[in-house]
C-alpha cells in the first residue's frame, strides 16, 4: 500500500484506505473516493494530482492525494 501521490501518470490503482479527519474523508467520498473504486493518475504538476475516478476528472492537492493511500 502506498499514497496516491507516488503514483505514476497512466497507472490505474484501487483505493484501499482513506486517512485523514472525519470532514476530509468526507469531502473525498463526495468526490468519488471510496474504498474499493479505481482511480487513474492523468498528470502530476508540482505533486498536486489530476485523476480519474469514477468517469470523472479531478484535480486533488498533494495533501489530499496523501491521504487516499492505493
Amino acid at each position: 500500500m502506498m499514497p496516491l501521490t507516488l503514483v505514476s501518470s497512466g497507472e490505474t490503482n484501487v483505493i484501499q484506505r482513506i486517512g485523514g479527519k472525519p470532514e476530509v474523508k468526507k469531502h473525498l467520498e463526495h468526490l468519488g473516493f471510496v474504498v474499493g473504486s479505481e482511480v487513474t493518475v492523468v498528470s502530476s504538476i508540482g505533486g498536486n494530482l489530476i485523476v480519474n475516478v469514477k468517469d470523472a476528472r479531478i484535480a486533488i492537492s498533494k495533501e489530499m492525494a496523501a491521504k487516499i493511500m492505493v
